[in-house]
């Protein structure tokens, strides 16, 4: 599956996927870290500094072990398991970077958080 497949699939199973208030309070405070992280981390390559490129790594195993627990233990349809490390790596930065903030700038996680879906 590519890219775009990828982000169509995961879009159409978000709102099912995220409905446990917790979980969502998980995402909105841990989604920032991995900004963050991903930010420092190429920012760290890009300049060969080390430093910056560590702390960005630092900053990544908050919302992977969080947000992963969280869909594990608090929502009722646990995610569809990985098939592969790349296929981890794609589903997680699409939905940090692209879904996550789609669904919060479209109202639908105010709107699962209220319980107004």
């Amino acid at each position: 599956m590519g890219p775009m497949e990828l982000l169509r699939w995961q879009w159409a199973n978000y709102p099912e996927a995220h409905a446990s208030r917790a979980n969502l309070l998980l995402h909105i405070f841990t989604a920032p870290f991995f900004w963050l992280g991903t930010v420092l981390l190429l920012a760290g390559l890009f300049t060969l500094n080390w430093g910056t490129a560590l702390l960005g790594v630092a900053c990544l195993p908050l919302p992977l072990i969080a947000q992963g627990l969280g869909h594990k233990r608090l929502e009722h349809r646990p995610p569809l398991p990985f098939t592969g490390p790349w296929n981890f790596v794609a589903r997680f930065c699409l939905e940090q970077w692209i879904n996550f903030p789609r669904f919060v700038l479209s109202g639908g996680w105010w709107r699962a958080f209220s319980g107004n879906t």
